[in-house]
């Protein structure tokens, strides 16, 4: 009798077991989760309103701040429910994260792809200062929120923007590295303070100037260039 229950117990206790495996319950994403969806991708349901609360929350992030940019705020814009967003992010940092993330892969691929192109290093540099001053001069959001984020300035999420951040600075790096300079040249500095420079520019750039992102990388490169 005893044992006839016991295997009675166990076959409801595992039924119970795989219907919450197999329930349709919403989960949420961690900004890794999210963030990883350049290699994997996330589990996005058809209806789902992942890439419309990405747009909103990346444009908000510019117009308004970070700070000053709720998630009461996103949800209005996007037209939902401040606890359905939850459903996709934990908190707002993580949603930071994630736009943080797409606006780095963003940068990342188009200055990649015009380096790709190039063998000779002053050449390839200038190319990517061209390509990164298109990327965060043009009317984009997920680039201007790179710009304009510190990741010093953040609390939990300060680490995984900085992580993304090093993504794309190892880029840089690499181009540094290959420049033909003098054996003393702190190429450290020089990396950052190109990099300093370039993200300077929304400030004090007009479009309707005369000059272009490409004839500004010009420039940028011919002052760090020795004179031969």
């Amino acid at each position: 009798m005893t044992i006839a229950l016991t295997r009675l117990l166990s076959k409801q206790l595992f039924a119970m077991l795989r219907s919450m495996s197999t329930s349709n319950s919403p989960r949420r994403a961690s900004a890794s989760a999210v963030a990883s969806a350049r290699v994997a991708g996330p589990i996005v349901h058809a209806d789902s309103r992942l890439p419309q609360i990405l747009d909103v929350a990346a444009r908000l992030f510019c117009q308004q701040g970070y700070q000053g940019t709720t998630v009461r705020d996103i949800a209005r814009a996007v037209g939902i429910l401040p606890g359905s967003l939850y459903c996709h992010f934990a908190t707002k940092e993580d949603l930071l994260a994630a736009v943080y993330a797409r606006g780095v892969d963003q940068i990342c691929q188009v200055v990649q792809a015009t380096i790709d192109r190039r063998g000779d290093p002053w050449q390839r540099l200038e190319a990517a200062c061209a390509a990164h001053l298109e990327a965060i001069l043009r009317d984009d959001d997920y680039a201007r929120v790179v710009v304009r984020v510190r990741p010093a300035d953040l609390g939990e999420a300060r680490q995984s923007l900085a992580q993304e951040r090093n993504r794309y600075e190892a880029l840089w790096v690499e181009l540094v590295d290959a420049l033909p300079l003098a054996r003393r040249t702190d190429r450290k500095a020089l990396r950052l303070m190109l990099l300093g420079a370039l993200n300077w520019a929304p400030i004090w750039y007009r479009a309707d100037g005369a000059a272009s992102p490409r004839s500004l990388a010009r420039k940028f490169v011919a002052l760090v260039r020795p004179h031969e």
